[in-house]
């Protein structure tokens, strides 16, 4: 069974994700920032990470830095809904750090869940 870490802030959209993935069969686990995602990596295994771009303690970017430095065999999907700037532009600062794939928010559930199997099948 593929394992996936969700970080995003919002506490609908945690869930809602956890949902759509545990009914693809996937084993799911939720984090409120890259912060306390960093502490769940380093106690378990994942396949892919999805995470939002704007967050509070430690936001996506400086997420994703850490996991392409430290855990370059991840597999990274980035989310974001934008914020000060553009959702776009996060994601394409996210795209830069390394072999990201982005998604913006808000997205179909079939588009994610195409984006899930690909991150995986990689």
């Amino acid at each position: 069974m593929k394992r996936i870490l969700v970080a995003d802030d919002e506490d609908q959209i945690r869930l809602m994700l956890k949902q759509m993935l545990e009914n693809e069969g996937y084993e799911v686990d939720t984090v409120e920032n890259g912060e306390k995602g960093m502490e769940l990596i380093s106690q378990n295994s994942y396949d892919l990470i999805i995470t939002d771009m704007i967050m509070p303690v430690k936001d996506g970017l400086k997420f994703i830095m850490e996991l392409v430095q430290d855990h370059p065999e991840l597999n990274i999907l980035a989310i974001s809904g934008g914020g000060a700037i553009k959702a776009d532009r996060y994601l394409t600062m996210a795209s830069y750090l390394g072999d990201v794939a982005t998604l913006e928010k808000p997205f179909k559930r079939d588009t994610l869940i195409k984006m899930v199997k690909e991150q995986l099948d990689n």
